[in-house]
């Protein structure tokens, strides 16, 4: 004890000077004589060497049986006696090889990599089908979430099962078989297959089978599986409340806020139409009749009319530092079936913001809507069904053609067979007149006007009891124009039609009534002779003469009617306008004529009031009344 004690305490690291070993070893020479030497060494065997310092733990035992063996030398055969030892050597061996399989070590990276190719094209697929608003125009048609869901989940499921058998087919021809993974999300995947990886390194050395199902529970496979299963319910549920936010332009947390209010606070369900009071200030006579109709028909409902709007309001939050904006002021509006409204207005009036509000993009902020006797807040799938929609922009997949999109579209109007392809006949031929060229040709190569002709043609097909139609003629030639416009009043005989426009002939050729609408308000409504007549009542004059005889024209007119306006003036061209009832058409032609002998007329004409004079006239005025109100 005492010995192991100094041999111990000897170290560096032990003594209390941490100075240099003091104490290698002992001896214990025993019996030892100049016949028989017999010895006992003692040394350090709890020493730890670094792992560049292993050679000199090879050598500690056969250094001090060469110190013991040299002393004995020199006690038997005097001073200057010298023995070495060979220390120890390595027995020799065959040559051996390191076997290194990259697959097992950086396998799991790159399988990911390859796994994981279909998810940006699947991905794709559906972004792209969002951002360019095909989901809501399919939304609109009548294709519902749980089947769209549904679908896509399927086929992108047969895809990615075609993909992954293929990569095991070709996995097992060089001998790789553990490829079954592909399925699993991916921060579980790569979890999946390190274990693989485990387990195939483990059959390289030592030559045992691979990962056997009896070896999931001694791994940490069984977790995998259970990571996988919670995350395909969650994957559910998070992207049914993305998508839901999403489609309705509303933020996701908006939606959540309104799923959480209904349950705690549900709403009675709503039997009948219900009456709004409203404040109305300043508003024309006409305007007031419509509004006086809607609140009969809110207390006693009726199916003659297709669409009603009882006080609808729609105002965007502010945003950038920008004020509320409201779009839609207080908008009462009927809209009878086999009837098209036309609705007039300068840019950003709010007609295309009433149509994202009637067709469920934006939800209205106050106010009620009824198609077709259903609530849009609250039986929106439903009016889906029975609504047509040809959008301001085409919302077309450019990959396919023509003849496909309005067979997609009929089938989503429960269209089949014979009856599909006829319909499908049909509108390709009323609208796309030159269709054996075009109608089998990808719609990505179609022109502006094809591509807005074949965004009619689909809010057309299956006889939709209601069709909103924004500027759908823009971009389109005479001719195509034409065939359009046939194509709609044919339409008009069976189904209600919103439409918004800024051409005049347009609108006096489809509409049966015309709505002006001025920062979002209806400032009259009316058939367009009705709105002629009313807000014309004046004659149009218009008179070019050279500059000099300017003043001339002015007292020309004056004569004719003390009560005429200056509309337009511009390098010698005068326009006017000229009450009806002050003046006879040959009166003016005997004034032109008498002036023609005291200057130049270059050109005179006389024309009653136009559609555009009217709907100047009344967005001028709106314009005026709010500057000054």
């Amino acid at each position: 004890m005492e010995v192991n004690n100094e041999i111990f305490e000897g170290y560096q690291k032990e003594n209390h000077e941490e100075s240099i070993n003091e104490i290698v070893a002992a001896y214990d020479l025993l019996d030892t004589n100049r016949n028989n030497f017999n010895v006992t060494i003692w040394y350090n065997s709890t020493y730890k060497f670094n792992i560049k310092d292993r050679r000199v733990k090879l050598v500690q035992v056969p250094r001090s049986v060469n110190l013991v063996s040299n002393a004995y030398l020199h006690f038997l055969q005097g001073p200057g006696t010298k023995m070495l030892f060979e220390y120890v050597k390595e027995v020799p061996k065959l040559e051996s090889r390191l076997r290194l399989d990259i697959a097992s070590l950086i396998g799991p990276l790159f399988f990911t990599w390859v796994i994981l190719l279909l998810f940006p094209v699947i991905l794709t697929s559906l972004v792209y089908e969002k951002q360019q608003r095909l989901r809501i125009i399919m939304k609109m048609h009548g294709l519902g979430d749980g089947p769209y869901w549904m679908i896509s989940y399927v086929y992108y499921l047969i895809i990615s099962t075609l993909y992954i058998i293929s990569l095991m087919i070709f996995g097992s021809a060089i001998g790789r078989w553990i490829f079954f993974m592909e399925l699993y999300p991916g921060f579980s995947l790569y979890r999946g297959l390190y274990e693989f990886s485990i387990y195939a390194y483990q059959k390289n050395v030592t030559g045992r089978d691979g990962m056997k199902l009896k070896d999931f529970t001694n791994s940490a496979m069984d977790e995998v599986f259970y990571i996988i299963i919670v995350e395909w319910f969650v994957a559910l549920i998070a992207t049914y409340y993305i998508d839901q936010g999403s489609l309705s332009m509303e933020d996701s947390f908006s939606f959540l806020r309104k799923k959480f209010k209904q349950s705690l606070y549900p709403q009675k369900p709503r039997t009948s139409m219900q009456s709004s009071s409203v404040t109305v200030e300043m508003e024309k006579l006409d305007v007031t009749q419509e509004r006086d109709k809607v609140e009969k028909l809110m207390l006693e409902p009726s199916t003659s009319h297709a669409i009603v709007c009882d006080n609808l309001k729609k105002v965007y939050p502010r945003r950038d530092g920008n004020p509320p904006k409201m779009a839609v002021r207080g908008l009462s509006l009927v809209v009878a079936s086999k009837e098209c409204f036309g609705m007039l207005g300068p840019n950003g009036a709010g007609k295309t913001s009433f149509i994202n509000t009637m067709t469920g993009l934006v939800k209205p902020t106050s106010g009620a809507a009824f198609v077709q006797g259903l609530d849009i807040c609250k039986d929106m799938d439903k009016v889906y069904t029975s609504m047509g929609v040809c959008p301001q922009h085409d919302l077309l997949w450019e990959t396919l053609t023509g003849r496909e999109h309005l067979l997609f579209y009929g089938r989503l109007k429960n269209l089949k067979g014979s009856e599909l392809n006829q319909v499908c006949y049909i509108n390709l031929t009323s609208l796309l007149y030159n269709f054996r060229g075009v109608a089998d040709k990808p719609a990505g190569k179609y022109s502006g006007g094809m591509k807005r002709r074949l965004s009619v043609a689909i809010s057309l097909i299956g006889s939709p009891k209601v069709v909103y139609m924004d500027e759908p003629s823009t971009g389109l030639d005479p001719a195509s124009r034409m065939n359009l416009w046939t194509a709609i009043k044919r339409a008009k005989r069976h189904t209600a039609i919103i439409l918004t426009t800024h051409s005049m002939e347009e609108a006096e050729f489809l509409c049966d009534r015309l709505g002006i609408f001025v920062d979002g308000r209806l400032q009259c409504i009316g058939n367009p002779k009705e709105l002629k007549a009313r807000y014309g009542g004046s004659y149009v004059f218009t008179m070019t003469t050279s500059s000099e005889h300017e003043q001339d024209v002015e007292m020309l007119v004056q004569d004719l009617s003390p009560n005429a306006k200056k509309i337009y003036h511009i390098a010698g061209t005068q326009k006017f306008e000229i009450p009806k009832g002050e003046v006879g058409i040959s009166k003016v032609f005997e004034a032109v004529e008498k002036a023609k002998s005291s200057f130049t007329v270059f050109a005179w004409g006389l024309e009653d009031t136009t559609l555009e004079d009217v709907f100047i006239k009344v967005a001028r005025g709106a314009h005026d009344f709010n500057v000054l109100s």
